[in-house]
């Protein structure tokens, strides 16, 4: 459920490393190759040609269309130039290989129609490439052959890595969803909560109002009661109503009634490490969507530690309070591995979503040494949702 920013960059900057090794060795193998069959400088050509579509194939992320058909552009036109000039047949094994992670890259990351594009000239290349080859005949030569199966194969790649992150978006849109609904059962009981004191006060005024004898001291209190009241309720009702909003980088968690203490014991009854609870010793009451939300990251963080971190043996929970904000901060002391704390989940989502929609700030991140924190701030007032 965790991800670091950083992390993900250095795999795909390593990634890309791996990338630019494979295609320079593949470069220069081919040209070596062609050097010492065909003699002379009939591989420079390909060499050039071929270490223009790999530059392109590297930079591919700065604009996966304008660069996807550039390389379709200079393929194509290698094979017209190596035909005309009696060169060795393009596009070659280093060019085809960069042209298979062009298509791969925009058939899985551009709409629809560009992808489609793509695809379509990347055809082009392949037939132009067997029709150079054998231009009266369709006999096959080894050439055409793995330009053919390098664009296939780069077609089925882009289309599955596609599949993939449509499955990731609905599943993300479900679990907000489904968050959505969960709060807007919430909204009941906040509602309800504010709803009954304006009752309580506003049958306290009756009476006092009925009673001539009165004191107008304490019929003026009922009243700034119920105007208190209602004032909060409104602001509470706001509140909770922004978290249905329609955020874009928002997904969910379901909520629970227990109190923290209870939360934590049934962790450790269920064969959790041992927790150590701090909580705040001021007594102030939150608001409920506040109270909620600090439920919902403490009982998130917790599941997480019994999901990816098998081997913690201690979690600290602590919720500090401030007259502005609510500090929620869960730790555990697994020792660093690979496999902890993947990044991914849909957890991490809810809870930035509820956490965010109040106006606060998620941070999640490996401890120095060992384990991993969870670290939420939820304002108390004068937070609009977002």
């Amino acid at each position: 459920m965790h991800t670091t920013g950083s992390g993900a960059a250095l795999t795909r900057i390593f990634g890309e490393i791996l990338l630019g090794l494979l295609l320079t060795f593949v470069l220069l193998f081919t040209a070596a190759a062609l050097a010492a069959s065909w003699g002379g400088f009939s591989w420079v050509f390909g060499l050039g040609a071929g270490a223009v579509v790999c530059t392109l194939a590297l930079l591919r992320r700065r604009h996966r269309f304008g660069l996807a058909l550039a390389g379709l552009g200079v393929a194509a036109t290698t094979v017209v130039v190596a035909r005309l000039a009696g060169l060795p047949e393009e596009p070659a094994p280093a060019m085809a290989l960069a042209l298979a992670v062009l298509v791969a890259s925009a058939v899985r990351a551009l709409p629809t129609r560009q992808a489609a594009v793509v695809v379509g000239g990347g055809f082009v290349v392949v037939a132009g490439s067997w029709l150079a080859a054998v231009p009266f005949a369709l006999e096959a030569t080894v050439i055409p052959m793995v330009n053919a199966a390098t664009w296939l194969a780069a077609v089925a790649v882009g289309l599955l890595g596609r599949l993939l992150v449509a499955r990731r978006e609905a599943a993300v849109e479900r679990v907000r969803r489904d968050e959505r609904l969960a709060v807007a059962r919430e909204l009941h009981d906040v509602v309800a909560h504010h709803i009954t004191g304006i009752v309580v006060q506003a049958q306290a005024a009756q009476i006092l109002a009925r009673n001539e004898s009165g004191d107008p001291g304490r019929l003026a209190g009922s009243l700034a009661g119920i105007e208190a009241a209602g004032s909060e309720a409104l602001a509470s009702l706001r509140r909770v109503v922004g978290l249905l909003r329609d955020a874009e980088d928002a997904s969910p968690v379901t909520p629970g009634p227990e109190a923290l203490g209870t939360l934590v014991s049934r962790f450790e009854n269920r064969g959790g490490p041992a927790v150590q609870l701090h909580l705040p010793d001021d007594g102030a009451a939150w608001p409920p969507e506040v109270t909620t939300t600090v439920y919902r990251v403490v009982q998130e963080a917790l599941t997480n530690v019994t999901r990816h971190a098998p081997h913690a043996r201690h979690v600290t929970v602590s919720v500090r309070s401030t007259p502005e904000v609510v500090i929620v901060e869960v730790s555990d002391d697994a020792p660093p591995s690979p496999a902890l704390h993947p990044g991914g989940g849909y957890g991490l989502i809810g809870m930035r979503e509820r956490v965010e929609a109040l106006g606060g700030s998620l941070r999640t991140g490996p401890r120095p040494g060992a384990g991993w924190s969870v670290l939420a701030t939820v304002p108390l007032t004068g937070a609009e949702p977002r």
